[in-house]
């Protein structure tokens, strides 16, 4: 404690202190430690809050330096960058008003209000200008404003955007400006000292259009993204895993691969042609009979239900403005499902149910509809038509535990047989706007907790973000490229038990309401497939892959042997083509690598006279003679779905 009257004592991390006379500056205390540290921090942690360096620390607090190489910088440097952004943007075209500019994953952007559209030339030009910025080394201040003047200076100055933000600020907000050599903007902060220490390694990388606070009725704005790095061999990382993240795009790999199309007049729903239906029924197959040796029922409900259940069940009220309806003679409004869960309550209080049918464990393949802006869309990975590999599992409270485990063990396997070795978890508790008082949600939360830790994973955690029913796990996978992307879900619900009255009898003869907990492994098939064909850049797996092997002849005189082999093959429960056209055998294999057949059987002269086949597998260049039978026993035992093979 603090005995010297005037004087400041802060604690560093090593659990040492020094004190000063008086308030004092975090590059005060970096200096104070040594020359090296002065020169490399970059802003200060204060009891945990993240500040400018230059800021004054007027009372007695634990401190940390912050530098290129802490958990901050990247955030911290990426907040720079924006700012660097939009000084360059506004010194290059001085008639655009800049409104906001936030860090997001990898990166960064900033929304200009522009009559002119931004080029991928004036990109390039204000990339040079953030350079030169950069060297110009202009200090960074933080400046405290009044909150009137603030907004009547930023309208002088013809920046009505800015005005606008500060009129809506909450009243006891503090107003804070950031100056950068001539510019000015509103900022919350922290910064950087200067725009020196902002490292060279930064991109813009694409334009994009977007409405003012992301509402449809405001001005449309350009939007230009950024990445930034600590250093030029991250960025050069990152750029090469986008260019690899290009490869791989399921969009451009669905045309090639003829899996799928989308088209104006179905707006966000695919059209499967036959080899990417075979694709998705192989994935649906396989979770059909994991689910059922799982102890899962399957059933099916309605896609169009009465405006009264999800008004019963909350969902109106929070998702009307994404479900598609419509109105009978009747005058009775009705929603394309959005979502399955109260429907699955239907089922589950039709007759009285008693606890020994519990758990019940209750699975659809949901086919669901919900609107999505159109800007919001992006091939499978965003649509308005989906399929879910949707369960719900109504048990009494004290089995959320073991529910849990089991699910749990389930999902990790399934993950593990699709080529997925890596998932983490997430626990997301509740958000701002829920069904349910706190009581029901500390009740959620708590049992929740206990059930995650009886599963031996590790959670980060995600406040605020659970449904808007319950507290939820989130099972993130990471494809081949390092990208993570949230699938799976477990979300524990006390509340629509209780809003749709739902009830069973206990073993002493009381009604008790279930707990429901909503899960899912895959999410949706639609995005699923599209974050598979990505992760294996659609050379897939045999089991998986939508045409299996390909027959290519080389001369016209194996047209019937070709027959035969396509024939074995296909008797065998391979899905293939066969290829007797009078092209060359190179252009033939490098049409259908080009479609990401895994196996390619070319049959000449001589392997008719042998009765064999030269093999050769996608991404090789080896060819492997094999006797017909033999290349038959194979390639079927290769295309036995994991599942199976575990049971032979």
């Amino acid at each position: 404690m603090n005995i010297t009257a005037g004087t400041i004592d802060v604690t560093l991390p090593d659990g040492s202190s020094r004190t000063f006379a008086s308030p004092v500056t975090g590059a005060d205390v970096a200096a104070s430690i040594g020359p090296g540290l002065a020169r490399a921090a970059w802003a200060v942690k204060v009891d945990g809050d993240l500040r400018d360096l230059g800021r004054k620390i007027d009372h007695d607090a634990v401190v940390e330096i912050v530098t290129s190489t802490s958990e901050e910088a990247l955030e911290l440097l990426r907040h720079d960058a924006a700012h660097v952004l939009a000084q360059a943007a506004k010194e290059l075209f001085p008639e655009v008003q800049v409104t906001i500019g936030p860090v997001i994953d990898d990166g960064f952007y900033y929304d200009f209000a522009r009559d002119e559209p931004f080029t991928p030339a004036d990109m390039e030009t204000i990339e040079v200008r953030m350079m030169d910025i950069v060297d110009r080394d202009e200090p960074i201040s933080r400046e405290v404003w009044d909150r009137d003047e603030a907004a009547r200076f930023f309208e002088s100055i013809g920046e009505a955007y800015k005005a606008e933000i500060i009129r809506d600020l909450p009243a006891d907000e503090t107003i804070t400006l950031y100056r950068q050599g001539d510019w000015i903007d509103l900022c919350r902060g922290p910064h950087l000292p200067s725009t020196g220490r902002l490292p060279k390694a930064f991109r813009l990388t694409r334009l994009a259009g977007a409405y003012w606070r992301g509402d449809s009725r405001n001005a449309m704005l350009q939007r230009i993204y950024g990445t930034a790095w600590p250093d030029k061999a991250q960025l050069k990382a990152w750029l090469d895993r986008q260019e690899e993240a290009a490869r791989r795009d399921h969009r451009r790999l669905g045309r090639e691969m003829d899996l799928f199309h989308f088209q104006d007049e179905a707006v966000g729903s695919a059209f499967w042609h036959a080899s990417g239906w075979r694709l998705y029924r192989t994935l649906q197959d396989y979770m059909r009979r994991r689910l059922e040796d799982a102890g899962y029922q399957e059933v099916n409900t309605p896609q169009m239900v009465a405006r009264s259940l999800w008004e019963d069940s909350g969902h109106w009220e929070k998702f009307r403005d994404n479900m598609f309806t419509a109105t009978t003679e009747d005058e009775r409004i009705w929603a394309m499902k959005p979502m399955n869960c109260p429907c699955h309550v239907q089922i589950f209080r039709q007759g009285v149910r008693s606890y020994r049918d519990l758990p019940l464990r209750m699975a659809e393949f949901g086919s669901c509809l919900r609107y999505e802006p159109s800007g919001a869309l992006h091939g499978l990975l965003r649509v308005r038509s989906f399929t879910q590999d949707d369960a719900h599992i109504f048990c009494p409270e004290e089995e959320i535990a073991s529910e849990t485990v089991h699910f749990c063990e389930l999902l990790a396997s399934v993950y593990r047989d699709l080529g997925f070795a890596e998932f983490s978890v997430r626990f997301a508790d509740r958000p701002d706007v829920r069904a349910g008082d706190d009581a029901v949600w500390d009740q959620a939360e708590e049992a929740l907790r206990e059930a995650a830790a009886g599963t031996g994973l590790e959670m980060s955690y995600s406040p605020g973000e659970g449904a808007f029913y319950g507290p939820k796990l989130e099972f993130h996978l990471r494809d081949a490229i390092g990208r993570d992307w949230q699938c799976g879900t477990l979300q524990v619900d006390f509340v629509m038990p209780e809003r749709l009255n739902a009830t069973y009898v206990a073993e002493n003869g009381e009604r008790r309401r279930p707990v429901m907990l909503h899960r899912a492994i895959l999410g949706s098939f639609e995005r699923f497939i599209a974050i598979l064909i990505e992760h294996y850049a659609g050379n897939f797996p045999l089991w998986l892959a939508p045409v299996q092997y390909a027959v290519a002849t080389i001369t016209n005189d194996a047209d019937d042997y070709a027959e035969e082999v396509h024939a074995r093959l296909a008797a065998a429960g391979l899905a293939g083509v066969i290829d007797t056209g009078s092209e060359k055998i190179g252009y033939k294999v490098r049409r259908h690598s080009v479609s990401k057949v895994p196996v390619l059987l070319a049959l000449g002269r001589r392997e008719k006279e042998e009765r064999k086949v030269s093999l050769r597998r996608l991404g090789s260049r080896e060819q492997q003679v094999l006797d017909l039978d033999a290349a038959i026993h194979t390639l079927g035992a290769q295309s036995v779905p994991p599942d199976l093979a575990r049971k032979t």
